[in-house]
Protein backbone atom coordinates (compact mmCIF):
# COMPACT_ATOMS: atom_id res chain seq x y z
CA UNK A 1 0.00 0.00 0.00
CA UNK A 2 1.44 3.33 -1.07
CA UNK A 3 1.66 6.21 1.38
CA UNK A 4 -0.18 9.45 0.59
CA UNK A 5 1.61 12.79 0.61
CA UNK A 6 -0.44 15.77 1.73
CA UNK A 7 1.73 18.86 1.60
CA UNK A 8 4.74 17.87 3.75
CA UNK A 9 2.97 15.16 5.76
CA UNK A 10 2.40 11.48 5.10
CA UNK A 11 -0.60 9.19 5.56
CA UNK A 12 0.33 5.54 5.89
CA UNK A 13 -3.24 4.39 5.20
CA UNK A 14 -5.93 5.86 2.90
CA UNK A 15 -8.29 6.87 5.70
CA UNK A 16 -9.48 10.24 6.97
CA UNK A 17 -11.74 10.13 10.02
CA UNK A 18 -14.47 12.68 9.40
CA UNK A 19 -15.04 15.54 11.83
CA UNK A 20 -18.12 15.17 14.04
CA UNK A 21 -19.47 17.78 16.43
CA UNK A 22 -20.38 18.73 19.02
CA UNK A 23 -17.89 16.81 21.16
CA UNK A 24 -17.90 13.58 19.14
CA UNK A 25 -14.51 13.77 17.42
CA UNK A 26 -12.03 15.58 19.63
CA UNK A 27 -8.44 14.84 20.58
CA UNK A 28 -8.85 11.29 21.80
CA UNK A 29 -10.54 9.88 18.70
CA UNK A 30 -8.44 11.94 16.30
CA UNK A 31 -5.22 10.99 18.06
CA UNK A 32 -5.93 7.26 17.93
CA UNK A 33 -6.79 7.38 14.23
CA UNK A 34 -3.57 9.27 13.54
CA UNK A 35 -1.68 6.75 15.68
CA UNK A 36 -2.82 4.10 13.18
CA UNK A 37 -1.34 6.12 10.31
CA UNK A 38 -4.50 7.87 9.09
CA UNK A 39 -5.77 11.40 9.52
CA UNK A 40 -7.70 12.03 12.72
CA UNK A 41 -9.97 15.05 12.53
CA UNK A 42 -11.20 17.26 15.38
CA UNK A 43 -14.50 19.07 14.92
CA UNK A 44 -14.27 22.78 15.76
CA UNK A 45 -18.01 22.89 16.53
CA UNK A 46 -17.92 24.12 20.14
CA UNK A 47 -14.86 22.29 21.40
CA UNK A 48 -15.32 24.15 24.70
CA UNK A 49 -18.85 22.94 25.40
CA UNK A 50 -17.75 21.15 28.59
CA UNK A 51 -16.33 24.32 30.18
CA UNK A 52 -18.28 25.60 33.19
CA UNK A 53 -18.58 29.12 31.75
CA UNK A 54 -19.26 28.03 28.15
CA UNK A 55 -22.49 29.98 27.68
CA UNK A 56 -20.83 33.17 28.96
CA UNK A 57 -17.42 32.82 27.27
CA UNK A 58 -18.00 30.34 24.47
CA UNK A 59 -15.57 31.87 21.96
CA UNK A 60 -12.65 31.96 24.37
CA UNK A 61 -13.47 28.46 25.61
CA UNK A 62 -13.72 27.10 22.08
CA UNK A 63 -10.40 28.58 20.99
CA UNK A 64 -8.60 27.41 24.12
CA UNK A 65 -10.03 23.90 24.01
CA UNK A 66 -9.38 23.51 20.28
CA UNK A 67 -5.67 24.06 20.90
CA UNK A 68 -5.78 21.68 23.86
CA UNK A 69 -7.50 18.96 21.82
CA UNK A 70 -4.99 19.30 18.98
CA UNK A 71 -2.18 18.94 21.50
CA UNK A 72 -3.85 15.87 23.03
CA UNK A 73 -4.27 14.26 19.62
CA UNK A 74 -0.67 14.95 18.64
CA UNK A 75 0.59 13.41 21.86
CA UNK A 76 -1.48 10.26 21.34
CA UNK A 77 -0.44 10.01 17.68
CA UNK A 78 3.21 10.01 18.64
CA UNK A 79 4.37 11.46 15.33
CA UNK A 80 2.35 9.13 13.10
CA UNK A 81 -0.38 10.09 10.66
CA UNK A 82 -1.91 13.55 10.63
CA UNK A 83 -4.14 15.57 12.94
CA UNK A 84 -6.60 17.83 11.17
CA UNK A 85 -9.61 19.96 12.01
CA UNK A 86 -13.01 20.29 10.38
CA UNK A 87 -14.38 23.83 10.41
CA UNK A 88 -17.75 24.91 8.98
CA UNK A 89 -17.81 27.96 6.74
CA UNK A 90 -21.14 28.79 8.40
CA UNK A 91 -19.39 29.53 11.72
CA UNK A 92 -19.50 33.24 12.55
CA UNK A 93 -15.99 33.04 14.00
CA UNK A 94 -14.57 30.94 11.19
CA UNK A 95 -11.33 32.92 10.83
CA UNK A 96 -10.54 32.73 14.53
CA UNK A 97 -11.01 28.95 14.60
CA UNK A 98 -8.70 28.54 11.60
CA UNK A 99 -6.04 30.69 13.25
CA UNK A 100 -6.34 28.76 16.52
CA UNK A 101 -5.85 25.50 14.62
CA UNK A 102 -2.66 26.86 13.07
CA UNK A 103 -1.39 28.06 16.44
CA UNK A 104 -2.28 24.70 17.97
CA UNK A 105 -0.14 22.83 15.45
CA UNK A 106 -2.81 21.11 13.32
CA UNK A 107 -1.55 19.43 10.15
CA UNK A 108 -4.63 20.07 8.02
CA UNK A 109 -7.84 22.10 7.77
CA UNK A 110 -10.90 20.57 6.11
CA UNK A 111 -13.73 23.02 5.48
CA UNK A 112 -17.33 22.54 4.37
CA UNK A 113 -20.94 23.57 5.12
CA UNK A 114 -20.41 26.37 2.61
CA UNK A 115 -17.74 27.35 0.12
CA UNK A 116 -14.43 28.24 1.87
CA UNK A 117 -13.41 31.01 -0.50
CA UNK A 118 -11.28 32.91 2.02
CA UNK A 119 -9.52 29.96 3.64
CA UNK A 120 -6.20 30.51 1.80
CA UNK A 121 -6.16 34.17 2.83
CA UNK A 122 -6.73 33.32 6.48
CA UNK A 123 -4.06 30.61 6.42
CA UNK A 124 -1.54 32.83 4.64
CA UNK A 125 1.98 31.44 4.72
CA UNK A 126 1.29 28.90 7.45
CA UNK A 127 2.63 25.45 6.63
CA UNK A 128 -0.67 23.58 6.85
CA UNK A 129 -2.65 21.55 4.33
CA UNK A 130 -6.06 22.97 3.36
CA UNK A 131 -8.97 21.17 1.74
CA UNK A 132 -12.56 21.99 0.80
CA UNK A 133 -15.46 19.57 1.07
CA UNK A 134 -17.42 19.58 -2.20
CA UNK A 135 -20.54 17.84 -3.46
CA UNK A 136 -20.21 18.63 -7.17
CA UNK A 137 -17.65 19.09 -9.90
CA UNK A 138 -18.90 22.65 -10.31
CA UNK A 139 -18.04 23.51 -6.70
CA UNK A 140 -14.57 22.00 -7.12
CA UNK A 141 -13.96 24.09 -10.22
CA UNK A 142 -15.19 27.32 -8.64
CA UNK A 143 -13.00 26.81 -5.57
CA UNK A 144 -9.87 25.87 -7.52
CA UNK A 145 -10.26 28.80 -9.89
CA UNK A 146 -10.92 31.30 -7.10
CA UNK A 147 -8.10 30.07 -4.86
CA UNK A 148 -5.60 30.17 -7.72
CA UNK A 149 -6.68 33.57 -9.02
CA UNK A 150 -6.99 35.34 -5.66
CA UNK A 151 -4.34 33.58 -3.59
CA UNK A 152 -2.11 31.69 -6.05
CA UNK A 153 -2.89 28.48 -4.22
CA UNK A 154 -4.73 25.25 -4.96
CA UNK A 155 -6.20 22.76 -2.47
CA UNK A 156 -3.69 20.34 -0.97
CA UNK A 157 -6.46 17.73 -1.21
CA UNK A 158 -10.23 17.62 -1.72
CA UNK A 159 -12.97 15.68 0.07
CA UNK A 160 -15.91 14.73 -2.16
CA UNK A 161 -18.99 14.14 -0.01
CA UNK A 162 -22.04 12.31 -1.33
CA UNK A 163 -25.64 12.29 -0.17
CA UNK A 164 -25.33 9.29 2.19
CA UNK A 165 -23.22 11.18 4.74
CA UNK A 166 -24.36 12.12 8.22
CA UNK A 167 -24.73 15.66 9.49
CA UNK A 168 -25.07 18.56 7.08
CA UNK A 169 -25.48 17.67 3.41
CA UNK A 170 -24.63 19.69 0.30
CA UNK A 171 -27.86 18.83 -1.50
CA UNK A 172 -31.39 20.19 -1.52
CA UNK A 173 -34.05 18.46 0.54
CA UNK A 174 -36.06 17.88 -2.64
CA UNK A 175 -33.15 16.07 -4.28
CA UNK A 176 -32.69 13.84 -1.26
CA UNK A 177 -36.37 13.02 -0.81
CA UNK A 178 -36.97 12.24 -4.47
CA UNK A 179 -33.64 10.46 -4.98
CA UNK A 180 -32.65 12.76 -7.84
CA UNK A 181 -29.24 13.63 -6.46
CA UNK A 182 -26.11 12.30 -8.13
CA UNK A 183 -24.50 9.22 -6.64
CA UNK A 184 -21.15 9.57 -4.89
CA UNK A 185 -19.55 7.68 -7.78
CA UNK A 186 -20.94 10.16 -10.31
CA UNK A 187 -19.91 13.19 -8.27
CA UNK A 188 -16.46 11.71 -7.67
CA UNK A 189 -15.87 11.22 -11.41
CA UNK A 190 -16.95 14.81 -12.12
CA UNK A 191 -14.66 16.21 -9.42
CA UNK A 192 -11.73 14.05 -10.51
CA UNK A 193 -12.11 15.30 -14.08
CA UNK A 194 -12.01 18.90 -12.83
CA UNK A 195 -9.03 18.22 -10.58
CA UNK A 196 -7.01 16.64 -13.37
CA UNK A 197 -7.33 19.77 -15.51
CA UNK A 198 -5.76 21.82 -12.71
CA UNK A 199 -3.11 19.17 -12.03
CA UNK A 200 -2.07 19.18 -15.68
CA UNK A 201 -2.15 22.96 -16.04
CA UNK A 202 -0.14 23.72 -12.91
CA UNK A 203 1.90 20.50 -12.63
CA UNK A 204 0.71 19.65 -9.13
CA UNK A 205 -0.95 16.69 -7.43
CA UNK A 206 -4.30 17.17 -5.68
CA UNK A 207 -5.38 13.95 -3.91
CA UNK A 208 -9.14 13.39 -3.78
CA UNK A 209 -10.93 11.48 -1.00
CA UNK A 210 -14.45 10.02 -1.28
CA UNK A 211 -16.90 10.45 1.60
CA UNK A 212 -20.54 9.80 2.43
CA UNK A 213 -21.64 6.19 2.67
CA UNK A 214 -18.11 4.74 2.65
CA UNK A 215 -18.11 2.05 5.34
CA UNK A 216 -15.85 -0.89 4.46
CA UNK A 217 -12.38 -1.44 3.12
CA UNK A 218 -14.02 -2.77 -0.05
CA UNK A 219 -15.74 0.62 -0.42
CA UNK A 220 -12.39 2.39 -0.05
CA UNK A 221 -10.80 0.09 -2.62
CA UNK A 222 -13.63 0.71 -5.10
CA UNK A 223 -12.87 4.43 -5.02
CA UNK A 224 -9.08 4.11 -5.08
CA UNK A 225 -9.49 1.95 -8.18
CA UNK A 226 -11.43 4.89 -9.65
CA UNK A 227 -8.54 7.26 -8.88
CA UNK A 228 -9.16 8.34 -5.30
CA UNK A 229 -6.34 8.71 -2.81
CA UNK A 230 -8.57 7.23 -0.12
CA UNK A 231 -11.79 7.85 1.76
CA UNK A 232 -13.20 9.84 4.64
CA UNK A 233 -15.26 7.84 7.16
CA UNK A 234 -17.09 9.42 10.09
CA UNK A 235 -20.14 7.66 11.54
CA UNK A 236 -18.42 4.29 11.90
CA UNK A 237 -15.92 5.78 14.36
CA UNK A 238 -18.71 6.79 16.76
CA UNK A 239 -18.99 3.20 18.01
CA UNK A 240 -15.45 3.16 19.39
CA UNK A 241 -14.11 3.29 22.92
CA UNK A 242 -11.92 6.21 21.84
CA UNK A 243 -14.78 8.39 20.54
CA UNK A 244 -14.97 11.54 22.68
CA UNK A 245 -18.76 11.55 23.21
CA UNK A 246 -20.36 9.92 26.24
CA UNK A 247 -20.97 6.16 26.40
CA UNK A 248 -24.72 6.90 26.44
CA UNK A 249 -24.25 8.70 23.08
CA UNK A 250 -22.36 5.80 21.52
CA UNK A 251 -24.83 3.19 22.70
CA UNK A 252 -27.65 4.93 20.80
CA UNK A 253 -25.98 3.89 17.54
CA UNK A 254 -25.83 0.18 18.31
CA UNK A 255 -28.47 -1.98 16.58
CA UNK A 256 -30.15 0.98 14.88
CA UNK A 257 -32.57 0.06 12.08
CA UNK A 258 -32.38 1.74 8.64
CA UNK A 259 -35.75 3.41 9.22
CA UNK A 260 -34.36 5.02 12.39
CA UNK A 261 -32.15 7.30 10.25
CA UNK A 262 -34.02 10.31 8.83
CA UNK A 263 -33.58 13.68 7.15
CA UNK A 264 -34.15 16.98 8.93
CA UNK A 265 -33.79 20.66 8.07
CA UNK A 266 -30.89 22.23 9.96
CA UNK A 267 -30.72 25.80 11.22
CA UNK A 268 -27.78 26.43 8.84
CA UNK A 269 -30.23 26.12 5.94
CA UNK A 270 -29.04 22.70 4.81
CA UNK A 271 -30.59 19.24 5.13
CA UNK A 272 -29.09 16.96 7.75
CA UNK A 273 -29.23 13.22 8.44
CA UNK A 274 -29.78 12.06 12.02
CA UNK A 275 -31.22 9.37 14.27
CA UNK A 276 -34.94 9.50 14.98
CA UNK A 277 -34.66 10.69 18.59
CA UNK A 278 -37.65 12.16 20.47
CA UNK A 279 -36.19 15.60 19.66
CA UNK A 280 -36.12 14.79 15.93
CA UNK A 281 -39.63 13.35 16.13
CA UNK A 282 -40.82 16.71 17.44
CA UNK A 283 -39.08 18.50 14.56
CA UNK A 284 -40.64 16.18 12.02
CA UNK A 285 -44.07 16.98 13.48
CA UNK A 286 -43.37 20.67 12.91
CA UNK A 287 -43.00 21.57 16.57
CA UNK A 288 -40.73 24.51 17.42
CA UNK A 289 -38.27 24.08 20.28
CA UNK A 290 -38.01 26.89 22.82
CA UNK A 291 -34.75 28.82 22.42
CA UNK A 292 -33.88 30.26 25.81
CA UNK A 293 -30.31 31.33 25.00
CA UNK A 294 -28.35 31.93 21.82
CA UNK A 295 -24.65 32.29 21.05
CA UNK A 296 -25.24 33.78 17.56
CA UNK A 297 -22.60 31.29 16.42
CA UNK A 298 -23.84 30.52 12.89
CA UNK A 299 -24.14 33.10 10.12
CA UNK A 300 -27.33 31.67 8.52
CA UNK A 301 -29.13 31.10 11.83
CA UNK A 302 -31.72 33.62 13.06
CA UNK A 303 -32.93 32.70 16.57
CA UNK A 304 -36.16 34.64 15.99
CA UNK A 305 -37.29 32.19 13.30
CA UNK A 306 -35.12 29.09 13.95
CA UNK A 307 -37.04 25.97 14.94
CA UNK A 308 -34.35 24.96 17.42
CA UNK A 309 -30.87 25.81 18.73
CA UNK A 310 -28.45 23.43 17.06
CA UNK A 311 -25.76 24.11 19.68
CA UNK A 312 -28.07 23.02 22.48
CA UNK A 313 -29.34 19.99 20.56
CA UNK A 314 -25.86 18.72 19.68
CA UNK A 315 -24.35 19.30 23.11
CA UNK A 316 -27.26 17.50 24.74
CA UNK A 317 -26.67 14.59 22.38
CA UNK A 318 -22.96 14.42 23.16
CA UNK A 319 -23.89 14.09 26.84
CA UNK A 320 -26.27 11.25 25.98
CA UNK A 321 -29.58 13.09 26.36
CA UNK A 322 -31.77 11.01 24.03
CA UNK A 323 -34.91 13.03 24.73
CA UNK A 324 -33.50 16.43 23.70
CA UNK A 325 -30.44 15.60 21.61
CA UNK A 326 -29.68 15.73 17.89
CA UNK A 327 -27.70 12.61 16.96
CA UNK A 328 -26.26 13.04 13.46
CA UNK A 329 -25.77 9.76 11.59
CA UNK A 330 -24.67 8.55 8.16
CA UNK A 331 -26.91 6.29 6.10
CA UNK A 332 -24.85 3.20 7.05
CA UNK A 333 -25.13 3.85 10.78
CA UNK A 334 -27.46 0.88 11.21
CA UNK A 335 -24.56 -1.48 10.46
CA UNK A 336 -22.83 -0.91 13.80
CA UNK A 337 -23.46 -3.76 16.26
CA UNK A 338 -20.96 -3.21 19.07
CA UNK A 339 -18.46 -0.74 20.46
CA UNK A 340 -14.90 -1.58 19.47
CA UNK A 341 -11.46 0.05 19.44
CA UNK A 342 -10.25 2.33 16.66
CA UNK A 343 -7.42 -0.10 15.94
CA UNK A 344 -9.95 -2.89 15.28
CA UNK A 345 -11.80 -0.78 12.71
CA UNK A 346 -8.61 0.29 10.97
CA UNK A 347 -7.29 -3.29 10.85
CA UNK A 348 -10.58 -4.53 9.40
CA UNK A 349 -10.66 -1.75 6.81
CA UNK A 350 -7.14 -2.51 5.68
CA UNK A 351 -7.75 -6.27 5.50
CA UNK A 352 -10.79 -5.69 3.33
CA UNK A 353 -8.92 -3.12 1.27
CA UNK A 354 -6.14 -5.63 0.64
CA UNK A 355 -8.55 -8.32 -0.49
CA UNK A 356 -8.81 -6.67 -3.87
CA UNK A 357 -5.10 -6.11 -4.39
Amino acid sequence: MQTIQLRNKTLEIPVIQGGMGVGVSLGNLAGHVAQCGGMGVISTAHTGYRCDDFWQNFLEDNLKELKNEIGKAKEIAGGRGMVGINVMVALRYYDKMVQAAIEGGADAIISGAGIPMELPAIVGDADIAIAPIVSSGKSARVICQAWKKRHDRLPDFIVVEGSKAGGHLGFTMEELITGREQSLEEIFRDVLEVVRTFEEKYQVKIPVFAAGGVYTGHDIRRFTDMGAAGAQIATRFIATHECDASMAYKERYINVKPEDIVLIKSTVGMPGRALRSPFVERLLRGEKEKISRCLVCLRPCDPKVAEFCITTALTEAARGNWEDGLFFCGSNGYRMKKIVHVREIIDELMREYGDGM
